[in-house]
């Protein structure tokens, strides 16, 4: 029934505007205007407060192409990408369809020794694996005692060795985030499909791959478009695990990026918002993909 000038449908869409506002100023003002202004930004050159229009309007995009250091942290970027986002989603599924076994003893226990990486400390985590890695870490005191080694290997101070403990690092920490994930949705399938497939002589590997990939894929591509972005914009591990050395082997975008805007004693803000930018577009992209593949509906 309709009241003096709006009907109630019309006064919930007010008042649903009403509530939306307040959430939606501070979006706008904390979000999207600064996403504006490092447009505006990555078009201009010189630090700080002296920055002014680029000559050409495009020369820090096309500078990005020419610059040697980024070329090498954006191929590092995707050497942790390829490397360690399979490994990562591949035993995060292992360990939830292990642990969800509803015959397995102190599963809770299981669960958090699991996840417990994901709760650590950014730092400290990387500070821990910079210990245990170090030349006169507990890593290499055990190889030498075991007489793998010889002598003390500078884990950190070699870049193929330094890349792969960057992975290990990554591996052990997002693991069980990702776990988290896929035994939600292996508790979301009932338990009567995986008796039926028993009853019908299914293995336990054409069961896994016929009923348990496809009914988890929406999972599987959400999964992978988090580690991708998460990975896109991988920064810690390469600033407080290795300080992006040695000789910048190791050093990731994002580190990049925060370089030229802070760590150099040089704000190259201009610089800094393009290639931040190439990133955002990089994440885009590789999510749009991810979706495309990962949509198998008719």
């Amino acid at each position: 029934m309709k009241k003096k000038g709006m009907n109630v449908s019309a006064k919930q869409r007010v008042w649903g505007w009403i509530y939306l506002m307040p959430a939606t100023l501070l979006i706008a003002v904390m979000s999207f205007y600064p996403i504006i202004q490092a447009v505006f930004t990555s078009l201009k050159t010189g630090s700080s407060a002296k920055m002014a229009w680029a000559d050409p309007i495009s020369y820090n995009y096309t500078r990005m192409f020419q610059d040697k250091l980024f070329l090498r942290s954006v191929g590092n970027t995707f050497l942790y990408l390829i490397v360690e986002v399979p490994i990562m989603l591949i035993l995060a599924i292992l360990l939830a369809q292990l642990l969800n076994n509803k015959d397995l003893k102190f599963r809770g226990f299981f669960r958090t020794c699991v996840f417990l990486p994901c709760a650590t400390s950014l730092v400290s985590y990387s500070l821990i694996f910079k210990s245990l890695f170090a030349t006169q870490g507990l890593l290499n005191s055990v190889l030498v005692h075991l007489g793998i080694l010889q002598e003390n290997y500078n884990f950190l101070g070699t870049a193929g060795s330094a890349r792969v403990v960057i992975i290990l690092a990554l591996i052990w920490r997002w693991t069980g985030y990702n776990m988290v994930f896929f035994l939600a949705g292996l508790q979301n399938i009932e338990y009567s499909v995986y008796e039926a497939a028993k009853i019908d002589g299914a293995s336990g590997w054409q069961t896994f791959w016929r009923i348990t990939v496809p009914l988890l894929r929406p999972t599987i591509v959400m999964t992978a478009i988090m580690s991708i972005n998460g990975t896109l914009q991988l920064f810690d591990e390469s600033m407080n695990l290795t300080g992006g050395g040695p000789a910048n082997a190791t050093i990731t975008m994002s580190h990049y990026i925060y370089n030229n805007s802070f760590g150099q004693g040089v704000a190259n803000f201009g610089y800094a918002s393009a290639m931040s930018f190439f990133v955002f577009i990089l994440v885009a992209v590789l999510s749009l993909i991810n979706m495309k593949v990962g949509d198998k509906r008719d």
